[in-house]
């Protein structure tokens, strides 16, 4: 089978990303586009998945920018649970729902969801609260293709994979996850009570069913002062 044009175009891209200092932009869509003699949108594919990979970093009204790429891990969805995690530490946790609402999958969305370019997603934001203290944005999305009328069920406090092994069957055994640190905009700072800039942590996490398949892709701030992330391994 011939690979995707796309596909063709991404390592071509990597292969040219070691040529451009960290923090430096890569030339605009249509530049690259005549340079590889393909269509904006298979740029935009090859772009979406670097992206989701970490090794480029999309601005709004900025540009996209190279960056360090993020070591992924997989490991077990039982450790990401908010809810059991604040519990098992004394702690107790809540949450309020700041967005529910059906959107198109964009190129990223669809390589995640493994979903058409354009399909219906759900996407749930959330702020996630310990001791009414607000720890973590959460923003969630699931296929409406897969999961039709999943948005009735969806409640601030509801546990997704709850919802997702209860109506639909489906168990979420492992994700695929990254942790970054970044800088708190003025929406982060407002719904986390910090300051503008203060150094936050990112977690994008990609959750699999028990056939492997993608069933949820999440981004994660959190106050690092509020929330500890341990991860232990074997000796």
């Amino acid at each position: 089978m011939t690979e995707p044009k796309y596909r063709q175009v991404k390592k071509q891209l990597v292969a040219e990303l070691t040529d451009i200092p960290l923090g430096r932009p890569i030339p605009p869509e249509r530049e690259l586009a005549d340079q590889f003699a393909v269509a904006r949108s298979t740029i935009r594919k090859a772009i979406a998945e670097l992206t989701a990979e970490g090794r480029l970093l999309r601005t709004h009204g900025k540009g996209t920018f190279v960056t360090e790429p993020q070591q992924i891990q997989r490991l077990p969805l039982a450790m990401t649970s908010y809810t059991e995690f604040m519990r098992g530490h004394g702690r107790v946790p809540s949450s309020s729902l700041l967005e529910l609402r059906t959107v198109p999958a964009d190129d990223e969305l669809a390589h995640r969801l493994a979903v058409a370019v354009g399909s219906r997603v759900l996407r749930i934001g959330r702020l996630r609260l310990a001791d009414g203290l607000p720890v973590m944005v959460e923003t969630t999305h699931v296929s409406l293709v897969r999961f039709p009328g999943l948005r009735r069920y969806v409640t601030p406090d509801a546990s997704l994979h709850q919802i997702l092994a209860a109506r639909f069957g489906v168990e979420l055994p492992g994700a695929e996850k990254s942790l970054e640190t970044a800088l708190a905009g003025p929406v982060e700072a407002r719904l986390l009570d910090a300051q503008v800039g203060q150094p936050m942590l990112v977690i994008r996490r990609q959750s699999f069913d028990t056939h492997d398949r993608p069933v949820e892709w999440a981004r994660s701030i959190l106050r690092g002062d509020r929330y500890k992330f341990q991860h232990t391994t074997d000796a």
